[in-house]
């Protein structure tokens, strides 16, 4: 969804829509969407700036990163942008201090579709975790802890190789 610069009124513009997004344009692996991301948004153009405010929901279903089992992920997250046109940028030799919390908008157009999807990655758990608590694997044989201890035996290292392993490592 494409929005024109020039032809924003000075009201501004509000949409509320469902976007409909593949799985491959996410950043997280493996993740599946649940239901459309839906955002609301106000679009405003304050001199050169444009602002956007808007919230975003979607469901979304993840693999934990411990465990491999699949677990949802509701999102609902506010953001707040400015975007300036990309010949004022051009137009200066060096960024203020403030510039570097603004985006900049090519053609005389913003893309709300990027932007939302932007905002969605953003959102995203840098290691997705079923529970904070999850145990992960056995590591003999691979079942999931969290639902149960089995009876699998560790062995510990022998103590006495510790010094072997540290000059392995170098």
């Amino acid at each position: 969804m494409l929005i024109d610069i020039e032809r924003l009124s000075e009201e501004g513009l509000t949409v509320s829509k469902d976007f409909e997004f593949l799985s491959v344009d996410l950043v997280e692996e493996n993740t599946v969407f649940l239901q459309p991301t839906h955002a609301d948004v106000v679009i405003r153009k304050v001199g050169e700036e444009i602002s956007i405010k808007g919230r975003i929901t979607a469901n979304l279903s993840f693999i934990c990163s411990r465990c491999l089992a699949p677990f949802e992920f509701p999102v609902d997250s506010a953001f707040d942008l400015i975007f300036l046109p990309e010949e004022l940028e051009e137009s200066k030799d060096e960024l203020e201090e403030g510039d570097i919390d603004k985006g900049l908008y090519y053609g005389g157009s913003i893309d709300l579709a990027e932007v939302i999807l932007e905002q969605l990655n953003l959102t995203f758990p840098v290691k997705p975790l079923c529970s904070p608590d999850c145990e992960g694997l056995c590591a003999v044989c691979g079942r999931i802890l969290q639902s149960g201890r089995c009876g699998c035996e560790v062995k510990e290292p022998d103590p006495r190789l510790t010094r072997l392993k540290t000059l392995v490592k170098r």
